[in-house]
């Protein structure tokens, strides 16, 4: 089964990859090791999972003002997510993946946390706002 979603693309670019979602907020200064992309944040439901080169799917960013320069050295590391969708975004992870150059949906039509899952394999164009999932049971 595929889907398509429509948003707010508030970063343009596209693409794609294995979709990692988080029903909990993330923090990319010590919330992630930005050499190697791993979720550190103790009891994090995504603790140990990398975000490397994923469709990070999560409700919003949270964490200080630094984040952006986080953002931006994982994506000079190549330790940073391919895409981000958000439910809502926040100001200072959009200004992260505004530096990084990192596509970045929100405002779905449908709320992502619910229809998307990990290992789905999703399509960002945030050029046009689209998202476009495929069941990671139909592949």
């Amino acid at each position: 089964m595929s889907l398509v979603l429509k948003g707010r693309g508030l970063v343009g670019g596209k693409a794609e990859g294995e979709a990692l979602v988080s029903r909990q907020p993330i923090s990319f200064v010590g919330g992630v090791d930005p050499n190697t992309g791993i979720v550190i944040e103790k009891g994090h439901e995504i603790e140990g999972k990398s975000v490397k080169g994923k469709v990070l799917v999560f409700p919003y960013g949270k964490g200080t003002t630094y984040n952006p320069f986080a953002v931006y050295a994982m994506k000079k590391r190549g330790t940073a997510p391919a895409a981000i969708i958000n439910v809502k975004s926040e100001e200072i992870l959009l200004t992260g993946a505004i530096l990084a150059q990192i596509p970045f949906i929100d405002n779905l039509d449908r709320n992502p946390l619910e229809v998307i899952e990990t290992g789905d394999h999703v399509v960002v164009d945030a050029d046009e706002g689209i998202v476009k999932v495929t069941k990671k049971k139909q592949r």
